[in-house]
């Protein structure tokens, strides 16, 4: 619980910030501790802008709007990304690139990360008046999509063994897919899914146009999982390797200490 931070020590502390539609989360990483973590959850009003909810929300929690901290990271939990090989990537060409794959929106810029170990860019779209809020909030901030992370963490766990992997990351109202054969990325790409039907008929079908051999390769799951059972059951009528990933329903968080 957050009672239990110092935050007369906060510039030692790592904060990261998911900024999903139905509520703001935070983590906070004592850097110079144990490592552990606290997280909270901060519900949003969904009438408001993004702007407004975030500056609403460092009214109602001071320590937000008053304290300094040695490193912010913030994910943007959307569908706007779109990934390319590193090679293709030219940074002035970002905005072209990123609308190639989804339309315009009015108030959005286009931002990206550059993922080295995994030779990919994520170029993704956030809210113009958000970002400008945040980095006045904020001045040296890490902006990330939500999915980089995801890769770099699953990028590294990929390249155990010899056989292609699929992660699935749960959500409560979505999952992410990200597929990897020889530690390179074959898919990275989320979907709207609240119902184990949705997300069982995502994960099957990705795994039948990937080809993923239903013996040997494996389906890793992470996240926000409910109603277990109802879930894997299923799965392991088609996929015999099966597996539930550490990292919970903070996944995002704990991997984005993998990125620069």
């Amino acid at each position: 619980m957050m009672e239990t931070i110092d935050f007369s020590r906060s510039e030692q502390y790592t904060l990261s910030i998911r900024l999903r539609t139905d509520g703001f989360s935070f983590a906070l990483f004592d850097t110079f501790g144990k490592g552990e973590a606290t997280y909270l959850r901060h519900n949003i009003n969904p009438l408001l802008s993004l702007t407004n909810n975030l500056k609403e929300a460092t009214h109602s929690l001071e320590w937000l709007g008053t304290c300094s901290f040695r490193r912010v990271n913030i994910l943007t939990d959307n569908n706007r990304f779109t990934i390319l090989p590193l090679e293709l990537f030219e940074d002035e060409q970002a905005e072209q690139l990123f609308h190639y794959n989804l339309p315009k929106q009015t108030g959005e810029v286009v931002q990206y990360n550059i993922l080295r170990q995994s030779s990919t860019v994520v170029l993704f779209g956030i809210n113009k008046s958000a970002l400008h809020f945040l980095h006045e909030r904020f001045p040296d901030l890490k902006l990330y999509a939500k999915i980089t992370p995801l890769i770099d963490y699953f990028t590294t766990r990929s390249r155990r063994g010899n056989n292609r992997k699929l992660y699935v990351n749960l959500c409560r109202s979505s999952l992410e897919l990200l597929a990897f054969a020889d530690g390179h990325l074959l898919l990275a790409n989320s979907f709207a899914a609240k119902q184990h039907t949705d997300r069982i008929y995502y994960i099957l079908y990705a795994w039948k146009q990937l080809n993923f051999d239903q013996e040997h390769d494996e389906l890793h799951l992470s996240g926000e999982i409910t109603d277990k059972e109802t879930l894997l059951e299923p799965l392991r009528t088609y996929i015999r390797r099966v597996a539930v990933t550490a990292g919970g329903e903070h996944l995002d968080f704990q991997a984005i200490h993998t990125c620069g």
